[in-house]
């Protein structure tokens, strides 16, 4: 038995999100008996299209009846753009304005702004937000704040029920490149990595373009497929199925900590 104790290795996992992710998710991996390998394969930068000064007056002069927030990174990249009395001027509006988080990693960041009465649908996707609403915005105006990759199935699900949606990005998503990604692909490909952690489709694009560069497809697909891999969200599952990964883990809740004990769960 002690033998046995002796010879249990700690799991290693890929983690693959932005640094500003990088601290706490790596922390929250040991917590859970991982030895974490960080290498982000998705990198945010900030955007100001021309959308948003429009989208910020709507909201501050109390037009919009509803403004969708679809991650917590769209929170932060709209408050970054404001001056300390915007900031105060539009989260005093937003208390007033029907909010909608769509998952509980977004719903948190509101509240840490002061906004404790957001409504999450069950299903915290697109789809989700589309299916709750749509009873309910036949004639209302709707300003989402989100990524330059955000599905059009929003904005086109909540026009079809009759809303008129506008939206901003407030923030996009590129591909970094360097050693570090370089080095997590090749301890991947040497069998070194037990877990993938995937939390968003552009991460895995991010992750199967480094594979690409090194022509290596077939056999990452290989050594995932024996793998445990996780994604956060059904389209980021999907999207790896189309690379013809195995998806062992999504977790119900869209969150790291969740796919983290999915994960462990399966090894």
């Amino acid at each position: 038995m002690i033998g046995e104790q002796e010879n249990t290795k700690t799991p290693v996992l890929a983690i693959m999100r932005p640094e500003s992710y990088r601290e706490k998710s790596e922390a929250l991996a040991r917590d859970y008996g991982f030895k974490p390998l960080y290498a982000p394969m998705i990198k945010l930068e900030d955007v100001r299209d021309e959308g948003f000064d429009p989208f910020l007056k709507r909201v501050i002069a109390g037009k919009s009846d509803y403004v969708v927030f679809t991650s917590a990174n769209g929170i932060t990249f709209t408050l970054d753009k404001l001056s300390e009395t915007e900031k105060e001027n539009f989260i005093a509006a937003l208390k007033k304005t029907r909010i909608i988080a769509i998952g509980p990693n977004t719903e948190k960041e509101l509240i840490n702004i002061g906004i404790d009465n957001s409504f999450l649908p069950e299903d915290y996707s697109s789809e989700g937000i589309v299916e709750a609403l749509c009873p309910e915005v036949k004639g209302k105006i709707m300003d989402l704040a989100r990524s330059a990759y955000g599905t059009k199935v929003l904005v086109e699900g909540l026009e079809n029920c009759g809303a008129t949606v506008y939206e901003t990005y407030v923030y996009t998503l590129t591909i970094p490149e360097g050693a570090i990604q370089k080095e997590l692909i090749e301890r991947a490909l040497a069998g070194e990595i037990d877990a993938f952690a995937f939390t968003s489709s552009m991460m895995v694009k991010g992750f199967m373009k480094h594979v690409n560069e090194l022509g290596a497809e077939e056999t990452m697909k290989e050594i995932l497929n024996r793998a445990v891999v996780g994604a956060i969200g059904t389209p980021t599952g999907n999207t790896l199925m189309k690379y013809g990964v195995d998806v062992k883990v999504i977790p119900d809740e869209f969150t790291f900590e969740a796919l983290l004990k999915a994960i462990k769960n399966q090894l």
